[in-house]
């Protein structure tokens, strides 16, 4: 199972309507202070985010993941959204 599908299998506990897990490792190697683990850029959709503030979403992300970091996980960003919520516009 490669790490991608390990945070996704993880993070189905939370019955995501959407669910996109971006491994951006590749742009970030060898920059100090990285040991090795990768970088990961997440959004997910959930009703279980409903009512709760994003520090609260982004809690419940770390602590489905926590184990991995910083060993497997380097840097997470999270994109948490309800699932009553319309979509945050990303630009890359």
């Amino acid at each position: 199972m490669t790490l991608t599908e390990e945070i996704r299998s993880r993070l189905s506990v939370l019955e995501p309507t959407a669910l996109e897990i971006r491994d951006d490792s590749a742009l970030h190697r060898g920059h100090a202070g990285s040991n090795g683990g990768g970088h990961f850029f997440v959004t997910i959709a959930s009703a279980q985010f409903s009512g709760k503030s994003q520090v609260m979403r982004h809690r419940q992300v770390y602590a489905i993941l926590g184990d991995l970091i910083p060993q497997k996980i380097h840097a997470l960003s999270i994109q948490a959204i309800a699932a009553d919520e319309p979509p945050v516009v990303t630009i890359d």
